[in-house]
C-alpha cells in the first residue's frame, strides 16, 4: 500500500445524541498531495479524520485507501499505511519516556529489536528531538510535546499523515518550527486546522467543510480570496492577506509562498 490515495464515497456519521456530523463526504486525495481541511467548530473536520484511520466506521458511504476499504477487518493494515496526529499530544504519550513512546508502535508491529531502535531514532532524528530520548512526556513543553507525538507516528512508517490542529497552543518559535518540519516531508498530508496562514504555507489544495458537507474543494489561493465563501463558512482570511489594522492599506503580502519558500 505504498503512496495511496484516499477515496471517500457520501460518507455519512451521527453520533449517539442524534448529531450529524457529516452529511454525504464524498473527495479522494492523491499520493503526495497537501490538502487543508478547513471550517467552522462543528463544521466534521474531526470527525471526518478520525475516518481516515479507523477510529471511527463509517456507518454509510465508504472510506478507502490504496486498494484497501477502511472496516474493522482492515484496520491493521489501514493503521500502517495512515498516521494519525492528534489534536492533543497527551492523547498520544503515556509511556515513562519519549523514546519508550516512540517505540511503543513498532513493537506492537513485532518488529526485532534493532529495527524498532532504528526507526525510534529515525523519527526523532526527523523531528530534532534526538535530545528527548530519555524525557518524560509530562515534563516536555507543549512544542515538544508536538514533535514527540509526529516522532510516534513516523516509527510506524506511514505513507499518509493525517493532523489534526497541528499548530494548536504552540507559541511563534515552536509553530514556525513545525511548519518548516512538515514543509520537508514528502508524505501525503491531510490537515485539518483553523490557522490558515500556516495553510498557506503547506498546502497547495484547501478543502471547506460547512454543516458536514463540502462547499469548496479547489486552489488554495482561489479560496482564500473568495470573501462570500469565507464569510458564509464563518472564516476570516489569512492575517497575511488581510488589510494593515493600523493603516487599513494594503492585502497583506497578496500572494502565496512559492514552492521554494514552503520548502
Amino acid at each position: 500500500m505504498n503512496h495511496p490515495l484516499v477515496e471517500i464515497r457520501d460518507l455519512t456519521h451521527a453520533y449517539p445524541d442524534g448529531t450529524e456530523a457529516l452529511r454525504g463526504i464524498s473527495l479522494h486525495i492523491c499520493a503526495g498531495e497537501s490538502v487543508a481541511v478547513v471550517g467552522a467548530n462543528g463544521a466534521g473536520k474531526s470527525t471526518l479524520l478520525l475516518h481516515l484511520n479507523g477510529s471511527l466506521s463509517p456507518r454509510h458511504g465508504t472510506v478507502q485507501v490504496g486498494d484497501v476499504q477502511v472496516a474493522k477487518a482492515t484496520l491493521a493494515d489501514i493503521r500502517r499505511t495512515v498516521g494519525m496526529v492528534f489534536q492533543d499530544p497527551d492523547d498520544q504519550l503515556f509511556m515513562p519516556t519519549v523514546a519508550e513512546d516512540v517505540a511503543f508502535g513498532p513493537l506492537n508491529l513485532h518488529l526485532p529489536p534493532e529495527e524498532v531502535e532504528r526507526r525510534v531514532t529515525s523519527a526523532l532524528d526527523q523531528v530534532g528531538a534526538t535530545h528527548l530520548w530519555d524525557r518524560p512526556p509530562y515534563k516536555l513543553s507543549g512544542g515538544e510535546k508536538r514533535l514527540a507525538a509526529i516522532a510516534t507516528v513516523l516509527a510506524m512508517a506511514p505513507a499518509i499523515l493525517v493532523m489534526d490542529e497541528p499548530s494548536s497552543s504552540l507559541d511563534p518559535r515552536a509553530r514556525r518550527t513545525l511548519i518548516h518540519l512538515l514543509a520537508r516531508f514528502r508524505h501525503t498530508k491531510i490537515i485539518a486546522t483553523h490557522d490558515l496562514d500556516l495553510v498557506l504555507d503547506l498546502c497547495p489544495r484547501t478543502i471547506v467543510l460547512r454543516e458536514g458537507r463540502v462547499v469548496a474543494d479547489g486552489s488554495t489561493g482561489d479560496i482564500f480570496t473568495d470573501s462570500c465563501l469565507l464569510a458564509a463558512s464563518h472564516l476570516e482570511q489569512p492575517l497575511r492577506l488581510q488589510a494593515c489594522p493600523v493603516c487599513g492599506r494594503g492585502e497583506g503580502s497578496g500572494r502565496l509562498p512559492t514552492r521554494q519558500e514552503r520548502s
